[in-house]
């Protein structure tokens, strides 16, 4: 049950014992990516609980084939945006490649400008073991960190493309140990990305943090969904994923009616004109 301020009239921020006191009584999480000011509002006043400034911005926002480009000014950038609009949502900046891999030293650096400067609540990373002492490093800097595993966008590299993972026992093996590590290292939740439904479900059931998914089944606490996939924004989404609207569609007919009566001198009409 959602609380009101008496004040403002708003539902009270979603804050990470808000998040725990969910995955203690089975109530679903719902977190969709936003880049800007004003899908950021529009999703805040639906009800969404977490918005995460995605790195995925380089994809649906700047067009690259990977996400692999975006910079950390780029996601402080995005982020201050979403983030003046978020009343209600918990904001989470992505980190981007290279923010956060050379040294912890260097993670709670930049850690620590997502929230002075991009106005974040927490920030997100990519990887399990092998990050758990940058995990407990941000956390100790009193930044609250998501983790994500198994199919980690920033790796596609190493793992050939976005290939589900975990369907191997040493994969299995691998997915649980990374999810267990960023529990142990202190992150408040954890993205399970890309892997067999079966596989979410046994991560969610054994971790004491909630578990959103993303191409993981039903059995996570939560889920997310990239926003141009959810309205129908992208030329292909992945299987995974329900669209629940087709802006794209909406968009290109209002824009082909619009150049339509430019063309035929019917805009600006009399009543579009000051007098």
């Amino acid at each position: 049950m959602s609380i009101v301020s008496a004040e403002t009239g708003r539902e009270h921020r979603i804050t990470l014992p808000t998040l725990r006191r969910r995955k203690r009584r089975g109530e679903k999480i719902a977190m969709l990516t936003a880049y800007d000011f004003t899908f950021a509002q529009i999703f805040d006043t639906a009800g969404i609980d977490l918005l995460l400034v995605g790195d995925s911005l380089g994809n649906v926002v700047q067009g690259h084939d990977t996400t692999l480009p975006v910079t950390l000014e780029e996601v402080l950038y995005h982020t201050a945006l979403v983030s003046r609009a978020a009343h209600r949502a918990l904001v989470v900046a992505d980190m981007p490649f290279g923010s956060y891999q050379v040294s912890p030293e260097d993670a709670v650096r930049n850690a620590i400008r997502c929230v002075k400067e991009g106005g974040a609540q927490a920030v997100k990373l990519e990887g399990g073991v092998v990050v758990l002492e940058t995990i407990r490093r941000i956390v100790a800097a009193e930044i609250p960190v998501m983790g994500h595993v198994g199919l980690t966008p920033q790796a596609i590299h190493r793992m050939g493309g976005h290939r589900v993972q975990g369907r191997t026992e040493k994969g299995r093996a691998k997915v649980m140990a990374d999810a267990r590590a960023v529990e142990e290292a202190g992150a408040f939740a954890v993205v399970l990305e890309g892997m067999p439904a079966e596989l979410a479900s046994e991560v969610t059931a054994s971790l004491s943090i909630p578990t959103i998914g993303i191409g993981a089944g039903g059995g996570c606490d939560g889920q997310v969904l990239v926003m141009h996939d959810l309205l129908g924004l992208s030329e292909w989404t992945p299987s995974f994923v329900k669209q629940y609207a087709n802006l794209g569609a909406l968009a290109s007919q209002a824009a082909r009616r619009f150049a339509e009566d430019v063309a035929e001198a019917k805009f600006p009409g009399d009543e579009h004109v000051y007098s």
